[in-house]
């Protein structure tokens, strides 16, 4: 499984329309996908899921506003529920050569939505377009869940995740499933022979501990995690532990890591439950790097 940095031919997106994924806040969120496209459409391909034709021109009417390059944009008429990529979308893999394959996991939203049927096929409709090499992986008999942002590579063969998203009792992936388990699933379907578990992701984050927004690769020997100043923040705790664990950890020719920090916005908050809100969530493009910002005094020393 290539890192997020390495060169690749196009981003998938899916065009947001889940109002309650935004309530009460959805009018600016189209606007600021059409941000995200603008720039992502200057360096490399972007694939937009769009929901039928009709939404598929108004998304366009958006873009072009927008200062878009549309040539870069190619258009999938396919239903999605949230269309969240990273988490409901097919995982590249690729060989010793230039083959690109798709690794189609289980998508189950995050073991806590019901309305997820759609997302959970939206590859294989993708795919009867692309046709790529499609692989559904399976383990002792059944398929296997996983979400894109529940892990993270450094394209060399390690791959970091938490207990919390994976292991967990709760918002349950893969009942009955062991570390060894997964271990077997990542080398058997990425090619992963060294994987570092972490603990806790951060509070708020209703995938119960996804690591894309906790630590990241951004070279094969360096990560990057997020850090609280606040002994009183309920992230204090949990971040210095996986600091701690980092800090011991290899990568898969047993080289210790280099491990960076970034800050922690003050805490968000929307009807009195805590967003997760993380630099750390950034994406990787083939020249830009897309990170969020929370109108926060941290946000310039993150960037």
């Amino acid at each position: 499984m290539p890192a997020e940095w390495e060169r690749h031919e196009a981003t998938w997106l899916g065009w947001p329309h889940e109002l309650t994924d935004w309530p009460d806040k959805f009018a600016p969120i189209p606007w600021a996908f059409a941000e995200i496209v603008r720039h992502l459409s200057r360096v490399e391909r972007v694939y937009l899921l769009v929901e039928n034709r009709k939404c598929e021109s108004r998304v366009r009417t958006i873009l072009k506003k927008a200062g878009a390059n549309l040539s870069a944009v190619d258009f999938f008429c396919v239903p999605t529920d949230r269309g969240w990529m990273r988490d409901s979308g097919p995982i590249c893999v690729r060989n010793g050569g230039t083959e690109v394959a798709y690794n189609h996991f289980v998508f189950n939203g995050w073991a806590k939505y019901p309305n997820h049927k759609k997302d959970a096929v939206a590859v294989t409709k993708v795919n009867q377009k692309l046709r790529l090499r499609l692989w559904q992986p399976e383990h002792k008999g059944r398929r296997v869940v996983l979400e894109g942002g529940s892990i993270d590579v450094n394209g060399r063969g390690t791959l970091l995740t938490t207990e919390e998203c994976l292991l967990s009792k709760v918002q349950e992936r893969n009942p009955g499933f062991t570390k060894e388990d997964y271990a077997q699933v990542f080398r058997e379907y990425f090619g992963v022979t060294n994987v570092l578990w972490l603990k806790k992701g951060i509070a708020g984050d209703d995938t119960h501990g996804h690591v894309d927004d906790l630590a990241r690769f951004v070279n094969p020997s360096t990560v990057v995690t997020v850090m609280e100043n606040d002994p009183k923040d309920a992230n204090y705790a949990p971040l210095q532990e996986n600091l701690a664990l980092l800090q011991t950890m290899k990568d898969q020719d047993g080289r210790p890591l280099r491990v960076k920090t970034l800050p922690m916005p003050a805490p968000v908050y929307f009807d009195g439950l805590r967003l997760p809100a993380s630099y750390a969530n950034f994406y990787i493009a083939n020249k830009i790097v897309i990170m969020p910002t929370f109108n926060d005094s941290n946000d310039r020393a993150a960037l």
